[in-house]
């Protein structure tokens, strides 16, 4: 049974209510879903990718969401209740933050950027402050987001340094489960991040397709069978 159709995964139920099944689709989206193309293979990789991210992550103490992968394009994941706030991560300065400042394209940020934006595609995800936060009742869990958002970046850019890419940004989910656990959720692929082969601006993410300047099943492919030798 479906449980959440988003726009590029779905989340079904199973007969154990403490877990769900995310399918990755072979949909590409961009602009909250105003462009939008399939591809075929393009969910299992991204699948693929998120495992062996979340694998890493747990491996260093961060918890997630992750218990199996059942099939080539699907998880079983524990249940959650997601916070609507979406967490990015800027090291070096790209899309919207170019777009909404002052701030030209690849300016690197020494003390890499948190940020937190609603999650809600009917409003285009605005960036949120801490007092508005603090107002919709997610204050208290701040501070923990951003600890564990910068842990996961400092890890993220050692993986990438050492396959020859460099993280310019990313999102990350959370959510708590049935024990009130906070875990880190959603996925961990290219769909969420900007990446770029090193000292370079070649892209390595959805980008591509926004862009309309390559294929990024082919850069997906690339990243994945490279981060094998970290499964």
């Amino acid at each position: 049974m479906t449980f959440v159709k988003g726009k590029v995964k779905t989340v079904y139920e199973t007969d154990n209510p403490e877990e769900i099944i995310i399918q990755y689709e072979d949909k590409v989206t961009a602009g909250n879903g105003r462009k939008e193309l399939w591809r075929e293979g393009k969910g299992s990789i991204c699948c693929e990718i998120s495992r062996i991210l979340f694998k890493i992550i747990e491996e260093e103490g961060i918890r997630t969401h992750y218990i199996t992968m059942p099939t080539d394009s699907s998880m079983c994941c524990r249940r959650v209740d997601i916070i609507p706030i979406e967490v990015v991560v800027r090291n070096i300065t790209a899309g919207s933050i170019v777009r909404q400042t002052t701030l030209e394209e690849g300016r690197i940020i020494n003390w890499p950027l948190v940020e937190y934006y609603l999650k809600d595609d009917e409003k285009d995800d605005p960036l949120l402050t801490e007092d508005r936060i603090n107002l919709m009742g997610h204050g208290d869990v701040l501070k923990d987001l951003e600890s564990i958002a910068r842990e996961v970046n400092s890890l993220l850019k050692t993986i990438f340094r050492d396959i020859g890419l460099t993280l310019v940004d990313f999102k990350l989910e959370f959510g708590y489960d049935s024990g009130q656990n906070l875990l880190l959720a959603d996925e961990l692929s290219p769909d969420g991040m900007r990446l770029w082969k090193k000292g370079t601006k070649e892209r390595f993410d959805k980008d591509l397709f926004r862009k309309d300047e390559g294929d990024i099943v082919e850069a997906y492919k690339y990243i994945l069978q490279h981060l094998r030798q970290f499964a």
